[in-house]
């Protein structure tokens, strides 16, 4: 009888054993697209504008050039716990956008964010058409397209925006037209001064490098 039961004990030790040593549970990533919080340095809160594919099959994505500088590192604001995301890698001061590349082992991207879709990419709009945008800060806001007010890079809006917004995806509707980079006099009284999506993406693919080529997901 006692050989049995020690026979029994090794067994079930046996198979608890092989138990705890299975496979371990994939690691979780964070979700993330145009309209996400993004975190760059440790320190600055902003908007990603989009994600997507560059012709290399990086997975990058674009936010407001005067969030942060190149090598900073980029985590999910309200997910630190899963540690740092990718990193910025290349900044335009004169078009204010910067271009992130993400580690695609710890992201899943997404098309759709809060109330905002993005579907393709397309020129800027204008007067009197409506676009909406998702932020950080303010979240899903629309506003009145004045248009190009002051050069043919930025399109004036008159969406609410405020700090933390900065980068977020101007939209009209699923076609993405213009990122967030600032308001005019008072926060979301002043109007939104973005700049035009198609001038980034032409930037971009005139640099080469990280993000030529982008196809958002």
């Amino acid at each position: 009888m006692l050989k049995r039961i020690a026979l029994l004990i090794v067994t079930a030790m046996a198979m608890f054993g092989f138990l705890a040593v299975g496979p371990a549970a994939a690691a979780e990533r964070a979700v993330l697209g145009g309209g996400s919080g993004i975190l760059l340095g440790g320190e600055a809160m902003c908007t990603l504008t989009t994600i997507g594919h560059d012709n290399a099959g990086r997975l990058v994505g674009i936010t407001a050039g005067h969030c942060g500088e190149p090598g900073m590192a980029v985590e999910a604001p309200d997910r630190q716990d899963l540690g740092v995301l990718g990193h910025m890698v290349a900044k335009s001061r004169e078009l204010d956008y910067s271009v992130i590349e993400f580690d695609a082992s710890r992201v899943t991207p997404v098309n759709r964010v809060g109330n905002v879709t993005i579907t393709g990419i397309g020129a800027p709009a204008s007067f009197p058409a409506i676009v909406c945008k998702e932020g950080l800060t303010t979240g899903n806001t629309c506003g009145v397209v004045w248009g190009d007010l002051l050069q043919s890079n930025e399109t004036w809006t008159q969406m609410c925006v405020i700090e933390g917004d900065s980068g977020s995806p101007v939209v009209l509707g699923t076609t993405l037209v213009g990122m967030v980079n600032a308001y005019v006099g008072f926060a979301c009284l002043g109007p939104e001064l973005g700049t035009n999506i198609d001038v980034i993406m032409g930037d971009i693919n005139a640099r080469g490098g990280a993000g030529a080529g982008f196809r958002p997901i």
